[in-house]
Parts: C-alpha cells; structure tokens; sequence
C-alpha cells in the first residue's frame, strides 16, 4: 500500500459542512496567556473510530468501480461482491468489529504499518513531503546573505511554536463545537523514524511540561557534516541573536574546514541497507548509538543548504524540487521536520510522513508566515547575547566500508530524483473569491477541474486519490475520497461532446459536485469505504485464510486500489503554504494545490520516464479547465 501521500484540509464554512482551524497568527503577547481549554485536553474523551456498515461500504465500492469496467466486467465484480458480501466478508467484517471493541481506533496500528513502516523502499524519496516556505511574497524575496539572519528568525518563530504545543497552550482544533484530534501536533518536535530489517519503528521523546523533561537541543546539518546546540538556556529559548551566533558558527567552521562525509545521505537509501548499515554503524563504536540518538531526540534539523533556489510567486518549481529532491546529505530524511534554509534566503521543508500527515506543516508553516508578517520580516527585540555554550559537532566513527555506503546512497538517490519531473505554478485569473461567488465549493472546483483535464489528456477517467480527515475520531488520521464518480465522468463526456450544449454541461457539473461533497462529507464521518476494505484485506492475511476474490479482482486496481490511483492529490489549504510528494505509481501524477482569494497554486510531480505523462501538459489543460468551468457557470442559464 503506497497510500501515503496526502496533505489534510482547512476546509472552510461554504458548500460543504467544513472544519473550523483557529487563526494560527498568535502574537507574541498571547504566548503566556492562559485559555481555558489546553491543546490535549480532550484527547480521552474523544469518540473511537467506527467501523461502517459492511452493505454500505460494498455499495459504496461499487459505484467507485463503474466508470473503469465495461458492462461485462461490472457484473462479473458485482457477483464477485455479493459472494463476499455473503460469504466471507461477513466473517472478516465480525472480526473487524470485534477488534473495534478492544482498541479506540481500530485502523491505527495497521495503518502506521502498511502504509509507512513496513515498506521497504526509499522513503525518503517516495514517502516524504516537502515544500516551499512562501514567505518570499512578501517580506522575503531571494537575496544572498539573509540565510542565517532570516534563518535565526524562522527557528526562533518555530521554537515560539514548540513552546506553545510543550505548554499545551495552542489552540484546540475544532469542527463546529467538537473538538479535534490532535495527536499528530505531538509528533511534529523530537520525532525520528528508526530503521529496521523489516520493519522501521518511530521514536518520540516529546513531553508537553505536565508529562516531564523534553529534548530541546537542535540540529544543524551543513557540508556534510552534523552539529548540536541546545535551544533553551536557563530555561528560556534562544532568541534571534543568539540563535545567529550559533548557526553563523557553525556556517564559518564548515566554510574553513574540509567538508564532512555527509551521513546523512543514508537516510535517502532504501530501508533494509539503511538498517543493515545503521547496526554496522553502531557495532563500530558504542558512541556511535549515542549521536544517532542524539539527532532522533532532536527537535528538529536545521539545514543550511547551500542551493540558491529560483522563485516567483507564479512559479515555485525549482524551490519545490530542491525542498523535496535537494542534496540528501542535507536532510536527515527520517526525521518529522527538516527545516530548509538555501543561501539566497529561501526555505523549505522535507519531513517523514509516518508520524504524521502534512497538515501538522501546514499549521506550522502558516504560524511562521504569518508571524513574519506581524514582524515585518525582522526581529525587533534586544540584540543582547547571553554566554551560552557553543554548537558541539557530532564526529562519527566511520571506516571504508560506511563512507562507500554513503557514496552508494547518493547514487541511488540521484539517479531516482534525476527522473522526476516537477511544476509548480500559480493560476492568477481568479481564485475561491469568484468560486464562492458562483456557490461552488473550492476544494470540489479544483477536484472535478482535474477530472476534465486528465479526460482530456488522456483519453478516459483518472482514478482518484483525494485525502479526507477523520480527526473527529480518536487518532484518526485520513480516509480516501475518490473523486472519478460515474457523475464526474458523464460531465467529463458532456465537455468533449459538440452536441452538448452549455445549460446541459452545467446540469452535469453541478451534479458531479453534490455527489463530490456528500462522498467528502461521509468520509468525514468516518463512512469512507477504502480503510474499511484495508481492514477486511489485512484481517484475512492474519487469520492466515485465502485472500478473498474481491481483492483479487482486476477491478480493484483499475479503480485505485491497494494504492494504485493515478491521481494522487490532496488540498494544502487557503494559506499561502505550499507543499509537494511524488506519484503513487509510475504511469500517475502527484497533485497538490492550494487556493487563495485570488489564484489556485498547483503543484503536479510525475515521472520522466513514463511516456504517458506530462506535468507541464497536464498543468496547461487543468488551468484550462478552470476557466472552462467560470465560462459555464457565467453563461448557462438553467
């Protein structure tokens, strides 16, 4: 299962029942104030994970299926779904809901698993997120020299952020009045996926202040070589200055001396060599366990990064492919934040996906940017600089045999990234302001403007990955909502029919987006269908029986199935933050947007190597789509 790569939704208060995420600007003011509910208050009395209805969730699977099969191939999965329906379906559905007696989220465990720790392949190239920090819109365009100074400035505002989650002081996360799950937000500081044989464990040492002591040393990696300073002295964080002190020490020391051999870059390697060559590693030298130990406790990775990325506010492509694909001896890739700072005073972020989805980021990202902003881009406290200690750098005992896994590392990871394509561009005729206008929900606006353009490029229906929350739920995480509805391909049809006219495609629209929201708004609920049938899958594997016809029929993986959609996309929100994971498989893209007032910014990765795609192409046809969709709601009189 590769059905890791999705960013969660702010979802604002329009067409669709939405969730309510707290303005996150929190001056620097309020840091001390006591609110009356803590940010982990309600995590006890939060209500389990449901397990839905068996009749439902194959009715549900059904319909997913049609716009892939001919009609020969729909009966043939529509008997295949009424034998497990009757058969054994009905016995694994009862396991299923005995094991939902015993644990609050029943779907939890295995889906850390499947997902994320079992897999075996790199994941920091295949798994992991990244993106640009957007603050070059405003107060910080490219300039040379700004590095550590606005670097100084963004750790400060993270470490302000750390703070506030450390003394449970952050806003709770709500929808309506119900409170959210905000597990993950404990996931994001001093979290480090571990390497194993065959399956990789995560370590967190995050304690809010009521839990006990909590790691606040940093690490910074630059030219290869890896550094560590603790980020509180005398109980109060570094400020800016002396925040400056010591990442302009450690610049100064890496620029003077030799470059390191760039440990790092095992992170990027495929997880069994990388395990095999962490046990080597520490069977080398007893300290060697001490220094690892020392980076996966860390709060997070600084990493001075030495590309000058080019950005425009219409063009983000080559600051999202360094975020994402940059120089793997610069990123700790298993950490759960790797903040990027590129010389021209740019940023980014690479972080693991298993601890926690990128809707942490997204919070975090839009707490700094809109910090920034309150700042004007500059800090404006005292510039005094206490006596603190001076960053330590971490010498590993290496010999031959690790610094040629290394350089095998970096082969790997250079010949995989070299291979994908990546843009990331920003529509500027309009944006949710005129969406809304015309009653349309954003999110589902962009969703079925992706349909038309994959129809159109490619000749027939994209099945689709769309990433819906289930928070409301104890730990829940995300649900897939799969957007190719027989509703969306019949409008899709209507667009590229000359006999159509406009008041018969807007019938046909405005039906694919009631069926889109109701489908969002039940996976929400925790009525989605594809974890159930993961579920299903996962207990007959357990229980050691035949693996049921069902997910052996073609029509499983036609439809996206077992992580096999084309379409593999996900909302960053209405912020300015953006972000970016590759494809699910070789012959799909990987799609992510966000969507302002005033434009849509989109982002599209696929895979050089496959002949069928193109995201430059398929950019072009969905910008077009949007327009198309406007044009229709503006002319058609129904």
């Amino acid at each position: 299962m590769t059905e890791n790569r999705f960013l969660i939704q702010y979802i604002e208060d329009s067409v669709r029942p939405s969730l309510q995420l707290p303005q996150t600007g929190i001056m620097e003011n309020q840091v001390t104030d006591h609110s009356e509910e803590h940010t982990f208050q309600y995590q006890n009395s939060l209500p389990s994970l449901p397990v839905p209805a068996l009749d439902e969730s194959l009715k549900k699977y059904l319909n997913s299926v049609k716009p892939f099969l001919s009609h020969e191939e729909y009966q043939r999965t529509q008997d295949i779904v009424k034998g497990f329906e009757n058969g054994i379906g009905k016995e694994l559905h009862q396991k299923l809901l005995e094991r939902a007696k015993v644990k609050r989220n029943w779907l939890e465990e295995w889906w850390l698993n499947v997902a994320y720790l079992q897999s075996r392949i790199a994941t920091q190239i295949y798994h992991n997120f990244g993106g640009p920090g957007p603050y070059l819109e405003h107060y910080w365009p490219p300039e040379e020299g700004t590095q550590i100074e606005r670097g100084s400035l963004t750790v400060w505002i993270t470490l302000k952020f750390w703070e506030l989650l450390r003394t449970e002081k952050f806003p709770l996360h709500k929808s309506g009045n119900a409170p959210l799950d905000m597990n993950q937000f404990q996931m994001l500081f001093c979290t480090c996926k571990i390497p194993g044989i065959k399956q990789d464990s995560i370590a967190n040492y995050f304690r809010t202040e009521s839990e006990g002591d909590c790691p606040s040393h940093l690490v910074v990696l630059c030219r290869g070589r890896i550094f560590a300073f603790d980020a509180v002295h005398d109980d109060h964080i570094l400020t800016p200055p002396e925040l400056f002190r010591q990442l302009s020490y450690i610049q100064r020391r890496c620029h003077n001396e030799p470059k390191g051999p760039g440990l790092a870059a095992l992170t990027s390697e495929e997880r069994t060599p990388w395990a095999k060559t962490r046990d080597y590693l520490v069977s080398l030298d007893p300290k060697n366990l001490t220094l690892l130990e020392k980076i996966q406790s860390s709060l997070f990775t600084v990493c001075l990064d030495e590309s000058s990325p080019r950005a425009t506010p219409e063009d983000y492509t080559e600051m999202t492919r360094l975020s994402l694909t940059g120089d793997p001896m610069q990123r700790w890739g298993d950490k759960s934040y790797n903040c990027i700072m590129f010389s021209n005073g740019l940023f980014g972020s690479n972080c693991d996906h298993a601890p926690l989805d990128a809707m942490v980021l997204v919070v975090l990202c839009d707490f700094i940017d809109t910090k920034i902003i309150e700042l004007e881009g500059r800090w404006k406290g005292s510039d005094k600089v206490r006596d603190i200690p001076w960053p330590k750098e971490l010498v590993f005992t290496l010999d031959q045999k690790v610094l040629n896994g290394i350089a095998l590392a970096q082969n790997h990871y250079e010949e995989k990234t070299s291979d994908i394509e990546l843009v990331n561009y920003a529509f500027t005729s309009f944006g949710k302001s005129l969406i809304k206008k015309q009653k349309l929900h954003p999110d589902t606006f962009v969703q079925l403007a992706l349909q038309l353009a994959y129809y159109r490029r490619h000749g027939h229906p994209g099945c689709c990955y769309e990433t819906a929350m289930t928070r409301r739920f104890y730990h829940g995480r995300t649900e897939t909502m799969r957007p190719c509805t027989v509703e969306a391909v019949e409008w899709c049809k209507s667009m590229l029919d000359p006999a159509s006219n406009a008041v018969e495609r807007k019938q046909l629209m405005l039906k694919a987006f009631a069926k889109h929201n109701k489908l969002m708004k039940e996976c929400e609920q925790g009525k989605g269908f594809d974890r159930h049938l993961l579920g299903l899958m996962l207990l007959s594997q357990e229980h050691s029986l035949p693996m049921p016809e069902l997910f052996k029929d073609p029509a499983f993986a036609k439809s996206g199935g077992g992580g096999n959609f084309v379409l593999s996309t996900s909302l960053v929100g209405y912020t300015r933050v953006g972000g970016a994971t590759l494809p699910m498989v070789h012959n799909g893209y990987g799609f992510f947007y966000r969507i302002r007032d005033d434009r849509i910014v989109v982002t599209f990765t696929a895979w050089k190597s496959c002949p069928e795609t193109d995201a430059e192409n398929m950019c072009k046809n969905l910008f077009q789509a949007f327009q198309d969709m406007i044009k229709i709601m503006a002319t058609a009189q129904l």
